[in-house]
């Protein structure tokens, strides 16, 4: 949910627009949750000095 995420701050999250309990997307889309994880994980080479929440654009 993105209103606890806003509110803890983290240095970097990766806001998906799917259910509670689906962090990666649908089910069974193996190439969807693949660029979910390389989305997420493309935020670790990015330099932040806020917290920053990037909207995953499918």
């Amino acid at each position: 949910m993105r209103e606890i995420t806003e509110e803890v701050k983290p240095p970097r999250a990766l806001f998906i627009d799917y259910p509670l309990g689906f962090p990666l997307g649908e089910a069974n889309n193996p190439e969807l949750q693949k660029r979910i994880v390389r989305a997420a994980l493309a935020l670790l080479s990015r330099e932040v000095h806020e917290p920053l929440i990037e909207v995953f654009a499918g």
